[in-house]
């Protein structure tokens, strides 16, 4: 299945969408990182412009390599940092999942996300803050805990009681 045919299947099954996925090799969900975190820091350029048309001590050039630096260089350790230590924390609590497996639910949580986040992205360079931004952004972090809980579930085994 595809990219989008996967992300849309996530938004009305996220657990059976990243179940479907469990086979997917690291170096492949090191690419969908990469890709993810590229169309975030896409999403953040209208944002950035507004900012620099309204503020322009601060250039489009300077807030644009601050987003890249962000996104593309330093979010992709955290995500694999968090998603690492987001595995120990379930297999600490009696869970059994790889530590693969806990990176692979966070990222797609990412990756599943990301059409709000070209929306928000849209939204802050034509409107700017406000209700509108804020609830964009709620939606958009309410939908990538869904999916990063119900992946997180979907791909953890419960240990048997002994």
């Amino acid at each position: 299945m595809g990219l989008i045919p996967r992300i849309l299947s996530t938004w009305r099954a996220p657990g059976r969408a990243v179940r479907g996925m469990a086979a997917m090799p690291e170096p492949a969900m090191l690419a969908l990182l990469f890709g993810t975190m590229a169309v975030y820091f896409v999403a953040q350029w209208p944002g950035h412009a507004r900012a620099a048309t309204l503020d322009p001590s601060v250039p489009l050039q300077a807030r644009l390599g601050g987003a890249l630096l962000a996104t593309l260089f330093l979010m992709p350790l955290i995500v694999m940092a968090v998603g690492t230590l987001s595995g120990a924390l379930i297999r600490a609590a009696g869970g059994r999942i790889e530590g693969r497996l806990a990176r692979l639910a966070l990222i797609w949580a990412l990756a599943a996300t990301a059409p709000v986040m070209l929306l928000a992205g849209l939204v802050a360079g034509l409107v700017g803050p406000g209700p509108g931004l804020t609830l964009v952004h709620a939606v958009a972090g309410a939908a990538f805990l869904l999916f990063w809980v119900a992946g997180l579930r979907a791909l953890t085994l419960q240990r048997e009681p002994a």
